[in-house]
């Protein structure tokens, strides 16, 4: 049976990965799927997903939480769907509201946000724990009232199938077609980093790593804030880096392709240790063999299937010790490229978790 399904976030633009090229597009072949967003750019249709834009999304978070979160409340309802997704914490306050309108209400949990908190460097560290344990209450009591929830890893999963049945771990693996064109690229003597550049994402000692490596270090992605950019660009070490801002996702399919190690060098905080990095995953999916952080999750994925090497992420000669390693043992490279493609292809792709969604929502839907 064909439903209407209506996603909605207040925080992520419009074109994000997860919620729009995975999660609506997968399931727009099966039923009529609309996204409300904030973003400012206007109504949409791409690829038969109707995008609804409420408004610009306001810098202050305390305007996001409560003004933008009412209005897509107001669209929401509006719209009159079988099913409501939220992806954003704030949003599970207008929950009772949809319910009461004898919906159905998803909630999409991204991150493991209690312990995130914990790393947030804009609340005082003393403050952390206070703020961490009073939003692990508010999801749990809500948790419980929902008629399903969609988790990204298998560890948030188990904090919320305690709480609601109706739990599901939905991972965010990589699209198989994204990376068909990456043989196409010619390999350059080059190690790549593609993501999001803040203190917490280890960009800083990746880039001191390569203080005795006479190799570029390509980086595409957004700087967290201006000064984090301004101390990483005062480092000797920056000459070392072709920094290509943001990109699109065939120019990161170019990057990878043409790169021979993949980095995902997080720092070891709580919300990381059992988070999986989709980038960790599309390197590998790309055939590049991965320099990670030396979590044990982390360490069971990439050393115990030999798809590269985990290495101390505080420690700027390690991970150098690591490239280098894999740049001088090129048939030991090629195996870890070839361990990490068949994982990816054969286990840990989005086609997979696409069909979990699907029998999800069918179950929902017999609610």
């Amino acid at each position: 049976m064909s439903l209407k399904v209506c996603h909605i976030t207040t925080l992520h633009p419009r074109n994000d990965v997860r919620i729009f090229y995975k999660q609506c597009l997968s399931l727009a072949k099966n039923h009529q799927v609309t996204l409300i967003v904030a973003d400012g750019k206007g109504n949409d249709t791409l690829n038969g997903v109707q995008i609804v834009d409420i408004q610009d999304r306001p810098v202050s978070r305390v305007k996001r939480a409560w003004k933008i979160a009412n209005l897509a409340t107001k669209k929401a309802l509006e719209l009159d769907a079988d099913v409501y997704h939220f992806h954003d914490p704030e949003l599970l306050r207008i929950t009772p509201r949809i319910l009461k309108a004898g919906k159905k209400v998803i909630y999409d949990v991204h991150e493991d946000l209690p312990r995130q908190i914990m790393g947030k460097p804009y609340i005082p560290q003393w403050l952390r724990p206070i703020v961490s344990s009073v939003v692990e209450r508010i999801e749990n009591r809500y948790a419980k009232k929902l008629s399903g929830i969609v988790c990204a890893t298998p560890f948030i999963r188990d904090r919320f199938l305690k709480l609601n049945p109706n739990t599901i771990d939905i991972n965010n693996y990589p699209k198989l077609d994204e990376f068909e064109q990456v043989g196409q690229f010619e390999k350059k003597n080059q190690v790549c980093y593609v993501g999001n550049l803040t203190d917490n994402r280890g960009i800083y000692p990746l880039i001191q790593s390569f203080k005795n490596l006479d190799i570029p270090l390509v980086i595409a992605g957004q700087f967290g804030d201006a000064e984090f950019q301004k101390k990483c660009e005062s480092l000797p070490e920056w000459s070392k880096v072709d920094y290509r801002g943001f990109v699109d996702r065939a120019t990161i399919a170019q990057i990878t392709g043409e790169s021979k190690v993949g980095m995902v060098t997080l720092k070891p905080l709580i919300n990381y240790l059992d988070a999986l990095p989709v980038k960790m995953f599309e390197y590998m999916l790309a055939g590049l063999p991965v320099v990670a952080s030396d979590f044990p999750l982390w360490r069971s994925i990439v050393v115990d299937n030999d798809c590269g090497l985990c290495v101390d992420p505080l420690k700027p000669d390690t991970i150098a010790e690591a490239i280098r390693y894999i740049l001088e043992h090129p048939e030991h490279a090629q195996k870890m490229s070839e361990n990490g493609q068949a994982m990816v292809r054969n286990q840990l792709n989005w086609t997979i978790e696409s069909e979990k969604l699907y029998r999800f929502y069918q179950k929902i839907e017999q609610i």
